[in-house]
């Protein structure tokens, strides 16, 4: 009597379970995307490593992501500065980070918590000094701040210093 019942059950679910499922599935994907960015995949904290140094990403205060090419190839870092080491050791092999389409991420140190971060332009962004994963010392905020630089300036700096 009970797989009777369930057989009704499936049966007058039929074309409206199957039209559905689809739309459960697209709604599911939506509210898992957890606060990232458009073309930002997603960071997988303290499993992911920085493409430069190797180092696992776990302070999300500092991380960085960049994105583009013919293959949409994703770059993590788990400090600016090797952001900023990418973009000038990596120029030949990917010409490609140089153009206008190519995005990049650095996270806002400023974020309300950890678990809510909020990603910046690093073109637009302000860099100050705050001690970094990596010792390059730069963490992004939104709004300039005194002795804030912008991108191209921490660039000049963290380049300058090394490593």
């Amino acid at each position: 009597m009970c797989d009777q019942h369930r057989r009704g059950f499936i049966g007058r679910l039929g074309i409206g379970g199957l039209l559905l499922t689809p739309l459960a599935a697209a709604l599911s994907g939506c509210s898992s995307k957890g606060g990232w960015p458009d073309g930002m995949a997603e960071i997988k904290w303290d499993r992911d490593t920085c493409v430069r140094c190797s180092m696992v990403i776990s302070d999300r205060r500092f991380a960085a992501e960049m994105r583009g090419g013919p293959n949409n190839t994703v770059f993590k870092f788990d400090d600016p500065g090797c952001l900023a080491f990418w973009l000038k050791e990596k120029a030949d092999k990917y010409p490609w980070m140089a153009d206008a389409d190519t995005r990049m991420w650095v996270a806002d140190f400023s974020s309300k918590s950890r678990e809510e971060m909020t990603w910046l332009d690093p073109k637009r962004a302000h860099f100050i000094t705050k001690t970094s994963p990596m010792g390059y010392n730069f963490a992004a905020v939104s709004m300039p701040m005194p002795g804030s630089l912008d991108f191209t300036d921490m660039r000049q700096h963290t380049l300058a210093k090394g490593k």
